[in-house]
């Protein structure tokens, strides 16, 4: 092998890593993760619950989303706004919401509609839509 055919591919097995540890730096970066976990029947109608994941590296005081809920047919059922009130960095928080008169069999499918409040020293306006991630352990489908 010639000298620059070595040159060549080192500097083509440099660019390689190089791209590979950037796809691995952005997976990696600020995240706010939403899981809905479950839904079952209560009371006053269906029972949701939440895992939210505060990736962001800073606190949040205060953080609310708009939810969109479906039904079997993917016809809109409701709009609910869902204040998960403060988020610890770094620390995973569970939450449970009634949402009265629904049952959980008429849910289809819930969509993380937009971020109505994200707040906390330091976090920058848009930081928690643009670091929003979803995970689904559900029956229903669940994302952005």
């Amino acid at each position: 092998m010639t000298m620059r055919r070595i040159g060549t591919a080192l500097v083509m097995a440099a660019a390689l890593l190089t791209g590979a540890a950037t796809a691995q730096d952005a997976a990696s970066g600020p995240r706010l993760a939403l899981e809905l976990n479950a839904l079952q029947p209560s009371e006053a109608g269906c029972r949701v619950t939440f895992l939210a994941t505060n990736g962001l590296g800073k606190p949040l005081d205060k953080a609310a989303f708009e939810i969109a809920l479906f039904n079997g047919e993917g016809a809109i059922e409701r709009l609910v706004a869902l204040d998960f009130k403060a988020l610890a960095a770094g620390k995973t928080k569970v939450l449970q919401f009634d949402l009265p008169a629904i049952g959980c069999d008429g849910i289809g499918r819930v969509l993380v509609n937009d971020v109505v409040s994200c707040t906390g020293d330091g976090v920058e306006p848009g930081a928690c839509l643009a670091a929003l991630a979803t995970e689904n352990k559900s029956p229903v489908t669940f994302g952005l």
